[in-house]
């Protein structure tokens, strides 16, 4: 059974406004922890798992990202950059620009969730599955009313999206929290050139379609860190490992 993925793609056109002032002169992802920016650890990460190229999209300050990592040679991974504009296309939009190459499966992560995840055990979950379009990473959440969430059946198959806020919430649900796996066939259901989210409509667009898509839980440490707060929370679980 295939359990690596050789490719994989962190957005990274976000601007990190609640991280002001440290994004004022950098892009969100190349916030430091430990002297280290944010996306350089993704790429370690993966890399420990098997993955070899990378697809980065950019939109702010796009040169700190590329004169820092080049054509990826230096970190022993190729990279390919795409440049958004004149307007940020999402999260989704983000992604069809490298489609033809994007080929099989692959991951996707967004740029601003620290991960410390196995993803070898993230893919071989997902090849466990039979028929799937796709996976992504959840769990349970203390703020439920403010999450997006998934509802599921009991073998975590997604029935429905649930984009916050919410009034009421489903009766089986579990958080989104921003790690994927794609086959290359939900390119063919992202719109050229058109602002498209992943969670709020590709997702349920599939669905309606009737594919297959499904979550996978870890407790594995992984944390959005699009807050001060939880940029603190990420430096302090750093350094408590360190001390380990």
């Amino acid at each position: 059974m295939q359990n690596k993925i050789k490719q994989a793609v962190i957005l990274s056109a976000g601007f990190g406004t609640r991280l002001r002032p440290m994004t004022d002169g950098i892009p969100k992802v190349m916030v430091p922890f430990f002297n280290k920016p944010l996306l350089q650890w993704h790429i370690e990460q993966f890399k420990k798992y098997g993955v070899e190229e990378f697809f980065i999209n950019l939109f702010y300050l796009p040169e700190v990202i590329k004169s820092h990592f080049g054509d990826g040679s230096k970190f022993g991974v190729k990279i390919n950059y795409f440049l958004e504009g004149p307007e940020i296309l999402g999260t989704a939009g983000g992604i069809k620009d490298f489609e033809g190459k994007l080929t099989g499966d692959f991951f996707v992560i967004y740029g601003d969730v620290f991960s410390l995840v196995d993803y070898s055990k993230m893919a071989k979950s997902f090849y466990e599955k039979e028929g799937t379009i796709g996976m992504e990473l959840v769990g349970d959440t203390d703020h439920p009313y403010d999450s997006d969430l998934a509802e599921v059946n009991d073998n975590l198959r997604f029935l429905k999206i649930y984009p916050k806020p919410h009034k009421e919430l489903p009766k089986k649900y579990k958080s989104m929290r921003g790690i994927y796996i794609f086959n290359e066939k939900l390119l063919k259901y992202i719109p050229e050139n058109k602002y498209y989210e992943i969670d709020h409509n590709l997702l349920p667009d599939i669905l309606a379609r009737g594919e297959n898509f499904y979550g996978y839980e870890t407790k594995d440490f992984l944390k959005d860190i699009g807050t001060m707060e939880r940029y603190r929370e990420v430096e302090n679980y750093l350094s408590k490992l360190s001390k380990k």
